[in-house]
């Protein structure tokens, strides 16, 4: 029976998480398995991955061939390195204690990356935060500016209605009684007229 390490997608429409299985290659995607490895879930950044080591290298050896995407995986956590030392150590060429020691060094390497992805990636977004918030704040005050320059506008307009309006009854004061005068004085020549 042809065994193959691959995924299984579990999760709902849009939010994908796999699970790592060895299962015979003639299963279905997400039927049978024979053995559960790991977790995969690729929503979050840096992608979670959760993997059994030890059992995951058992079964390589046994013969069990990963799919691409699996390999990749399997590879990023260290699981096709500690296979090849464990070939190392069964040719004779390294001993347990240097096969260990080499694939905790690698480990932390790949922990020290990893660490370093999640701080700048907390830099970045902390950063973009930032530069939102001054943009968010020039905008607010670009607002606060026009605002006050339409209420300075309106104070402005409201004096010169004012200012307006005194000045028409100013006029009116003026030539209204010279216009009654003039009317009376008109009245009396008709009435002298007629």
């Amino acid at each position: 029976m042809p065994v193959k390490i691959r995924l299984q997608r579990h999760g709902k429409k849009g939010k994908p998480l796999y699970w790592i299985v060895a299962a015979d290659a003639r299963a279905t995607r997400d039927g049978k398995y024979l053995e559960k490895l790991g977790v995969y879930n690729p929503n979050t950044n840096p992608a979670t991955i959760d993997i059994d080591v030890d059992g995951s290298v058992k079964w390589l050896q046994n013969g069990a061939q990963p799919t691409d995407t699996a390999k990749a995986i399997l590879s990023y956590k260290g699981v096709m390195l500690k296979n090849h030392l464990a070939g190392g150590v069964r040719k004779g060429a390294l001993t347990e204690e240097q096969a260990e020691e080499k694939f905790q060094a690698w480990l932390d390497e790949k922990a020290g990356k990893i660490d370093a992805k999640k701080v700048s990636l907390t830099k970045a977004e902390s950063d973009a935060k930032a530069k939102a918030l001054a943009a968010e704040v020039k905008v607010n005050e670009e607002r606060a500016a026009a605002a006050n320059e339409a209420v300075n506008a309106a104070i402005k307009a409201e004096a010169d209605a004012k200012a307006a309006a005194q000045a028409a009854e100013e006029v009116v004061e003026e030539t209204a009684p010279e216009t009654i005068d003039d009317a009376q004085a008109a009245a009396q020549e008709e009435g002298k007229t007629e």
